[in-house]
């Protein structure tokens, strides 16, 4: 009894001084941002020659929001005599391969490419979609997102400088009032980009290059060897082997993208599972190399370590919360609990003001008033998030010592039914006044998302 005393009270404090430092730096983050400092913005570059574009759009069974990304991208301002479209049907089931066909023969600029075998996920689809882009600069989105019309411009403006080899714009949901937790996730994505993004981008340390609304020079992915089809966070792994190769990742606050963040908790649990899952992968396949790197400074190193590591958190804290229960039924009231309880709820009541701070502050440089009342139920979506996680690292350290590959990936379920596409026909659009078969007309809302109506554009 006495040794599980020692090792919970020893446990106990380590806990505390690595949560507190991840505390430490979401306040520094969020001190960052509040300060206002202006960044670089690359749109005020003059002489800054528009280079070659692929944009690729991977689509596995997305015949509901195909038709939403797809216009949205040819209604963009970027040269089209500079611009390709390559929409790739990966595998479908449904009506994506023909959704693509019919913009491919109304559009020039998009191509239709149809993968019809081979390894599952986005990074298959993405190697599959790169034997056949031919521009300089190869930006992603997924097919739930809504683009807007100068988007590609936002985000080929960073490659003006020689040494980024990949940019990030930022993801907004626009589907935040369908539920609760939509509400939460969209608190959770302002903090993630417009405090964590952003502050990492201006403090000179490594912001992510993410798999959508995010481009990187053809060369720079050729020299790092591609795609990485087994990682579930492909562009986790396109980052750090980047960075570790001297490149920089730039991100564009301003560039935002529309998406659809999960409505239900069992689809935010599988999501953020994968997340996890892929992030740990990255984290023991690069943390050696991140440490040994002569490329990168002491500083940059360690916010890259603190974000590959970041979702061992949860377990780290589940952990604590067990020793604190273990220490309060062996020795409650003792003068040595007594100060290991309060110096545990000190830091509970830190690390949590840091979260809260950070969404908070995010909600408020985004002016998001009505959102933000949602801060006090964050509560549910951490405890949730936090369970989520450690499913999800217990399978994967259990598959690592067993030697067992439990990683499958999982598409996110969509939820706009049909907005921008016609069950019931061709689509047949037009640049200058798109119709669709039936004689409904495709119209932009105020929020940037296409939809049918019989009556058209007011």
């Amino acid at each position: 009894m006495a040794i599980l005393i020692l090792c919970c009270k020893v446990y106990l404090v380590l806990a505390i001084i690595v949560l507190t430092v991840y505390a430490f730096r979401h306040h520094s983050f969020v001190l960052s941002r509040l300060s206002k400092k202006k960044g670089q913005d690359m749109m005020e570059v003059v002489g800054f020659s528009c280079p070659t574009v692929s944009v690729i759009v991977p689509m596995h069974n997305e015949e509901d929001v195909a038709a939403d990304v797809l216009q949205a991208l040819v209604d963009c301002d970027y040269d089209w005599s500079k611009l390709e479209i390559l929409a790739v049907n990966d595998r479908s089931r449904d009506r994506t391969g023909e959704v693509i066909d019919e913009f491919a023969a109304k559009y020039p600029i998009v191509k239709a490419l149809h993968r019809t075998e081979g390894y599952g996920g986005k990074g298959a689809a993405l190697q599959f979609a790169n034997a056949y882009a031919k521009g300089e600069i190869l930006l992603l989105f997924d097919a739930d997102y809504i683009p807007g019309r100068a988007m590609i411009k936002l985000l080929t403006a960073p490659f003006c400088d020689p040494e980024v080899g990949a940019v990030m714009g930022r993801v907004f949901p626009h589907n935040g009032g369908a539920s609760i937790l939509a509400g939460l996730l969209e608190l959770e994505r302002g903090a993630g980009y417009q405090i964590g993004q952003q502050a990492r981008y201006g403090m000179g340390l490594i912001p992510q290059f993410g798999g959508t609304v995010g481009g990187v020079r053809a060369s720079v992915l050729r020299a790092v060897g591609g795609w990485n089809i087994n990682s579930l966070t492909e562009d986790t792994d396109l980052t750090f082997r980047a960075v570790l190769r001297g490149w920089k990742v730039a991100y564009v606050n301003r560039a935002e993208c529309y998406e659809e963040v999960p409505e239900s908790w069992q689809v935010r649990s599988r999501q953020i599972r994968r997340w996890a899952t892929g992030h740990t992968e990255c984290m023991h396949e690069f943390w050696r190399d991140l440490i040994r790197s002569k490329l990168l400074s002491p500083i940059e190193k360690l916010d890259g370590f603190m974000v590959l590591a970041c979702y061992w958190t949860a377990p780290i804290l589940l952990l604590a919360w067990l020793a604190s229960l273990v220490l309060f039924l062996t020795q409650a009231y003792t003068p040595t609990i007594f100060m290991v309880a309060l110096a545990f709820v000190g830091y509970q009541l830190f690390g949590n003001q840091a979260t809260f701070l950070e969404l908070g502050s995010a909600a408020l440089l985004d002016d998001n008033h009505r959102r933000v009342m949602l801060l006090p139920l964050s509560l549910f979506n951490f405890f949730a998030s936090t369970g989520a996680i450690c499913q999800a690292l217990i399978v994967f350290y259990l598959g690592r010592y067993f030697g067992s590959d439990s990683n499958h990936w999982h598409k996110t379920k969509r939820y706009r039914n049909g907005n921008g596409g016609n069950k019931n026909g061709s689509i047949g659009l037009d640049r200058k006044q798109p119709q669709a078969a039936g004689g409904r007309l495709l119209s932009r809302s105020a929020n940037g998302l296409y939809f049918y109506s019989k009556q058209g554009p007011k």
